[in-house]
């Protein structure tokens, strides 16, 4: 364990540290790390600012462990919290911060997740199907795929696999299937389940067939998508004005959300279409700065392959979040 905390790479490094820390010149003391992992990011932003704390936030005791190890170089300038990002203005009040300079958010799966076979983040490596960042939570893939009804294994695999809906259906209707005889409870055999239902179909996608089905199931077990909305709230009043929130998302559902997000928070007026004059009173409390996302280059892709679904937004505070009464 100890070997993997230090040879972790966190993805896209350079870029987050720019993005995040160089904003509108005002000093950068107070950042938060909404989700921390191997305290890669955390240990870039200390060595680069040593006069600035950072409060680390992971739902994963495991990450915590790593993290702590990673950043005991800056001593107690590091505030490392269990819990869900969302809960970042809440952690940040508990060290009496009342606002904060910059926020990254780095939202999935860490690679010591995923290569932990007694975690189930993998369908390559058989074990519990577990999936849950945090250990104490009730809710396990295991129970949702033994569960839940077809309808609503179908609608989870439409909307979090973005499955086509055939698929959806005949793997859902499968599974059900399948449990009445033995329920699930290993990775591998879920896996197996996914190969022989998707892969004689004519997919327009070229992976692996259980991929859309471990990342729909993840994203159940964990409430990512509307963990990432609550932060996203959370972040933008916390931010002092100039202040950075930065993203790091892997896959579409995801990114959407941060664009929009982000798109909405910049928008200089809210009225409907047609009227005359702006009566709406909106002022923006977001500039964007990345046009579009920031993605790894040649170069870290040769040394860190997992960074190639990795994408970077970037915005600025501008002014406290709200309506002009």
């Amino acid at each position: 364990m100890t070997e993997m905390t230090f040879s972790h790479v966190p993805v896209l490094p350079r870029q987050t540290i720019e993005l995040l820390l160089d904003g509108a010149g005002q000093p950068v003391r107070r950042i938060i790390d909404g989700t921390v992992g191997c305290g890669g990011h955390s240990a870039l932003i200390l060595e680069r600012l040593p006069d600035a704390e950072v409060l680390g936030i992971d739902r994963d005791d495991e990450a915590l462990v790593r993290a702590g190890a990673r950043l005991a170089f800056a001593g107690n300038r590091v505030h490392l919290r269990k819990g869900r990002f969302s809960d970042l203005a809440e952690f940040a009040r508990g060290l009496g911060w009342e606002s904060v300079d910059a926020i990254l958010l780095d939202i999935g799966v860490s690679s010591p997740q995923i290569d932990d076979p007694k975690r189930g983040f993998s369908f390559r490596l058989d074990g519990p199907l577990d999936m849950r960042m945090d250990r104490t939570s009730e809710r396990s893939a295991s129970r949702i795929v033994n569960q839940y009804d077809a309808d609503s294994l179908r609608n989870l695999f439409r909307e979090y696999g973005e499955m086509e809906h055939r698929d959806a259906r005949m793997l859902a209707e499968a599974i059900v299937a399948a449990r009445e005889k033995q329920a699930f409870s290993t990775t591998g055999e879920l896996a197996d389940l996914c190969e022989r239902v998707l892969r004689s179909r004519n997919r327009k996608r070229s992976l692996p067939a259980p991929t859309l089905c471990f990342q729909a199931l993840r994203m159940e077990v964990n409430g990512e998508l509307e963990e990432l909305k609550k932060a996203l709230a959370s972040a933008v009043p916390l931010l002092n004005p100039g202040g950075r929130l930065c993203v790091i998302s892997f896959h579409s559902l995801e990114d959407r959300i941060v664009k929009n997000f982000f798109r909405e928070m910049a928008e200089t007026c809210k009225c409907p279409p047609g009227l005359p004059v702006c009566v709406c009173g909106w002022k923006p409390v977001l500039k964007i700065v990345t046009k579009h996302p920031v993605t790894a280059d040649d170069v870290e892709l040769a040394e860190n392959p997992r960074a190639a679904c990795a994408k970077l937004r970037a915005a600025e505070k501008i002014q406290m979040a709200g309506r002009e009464s």
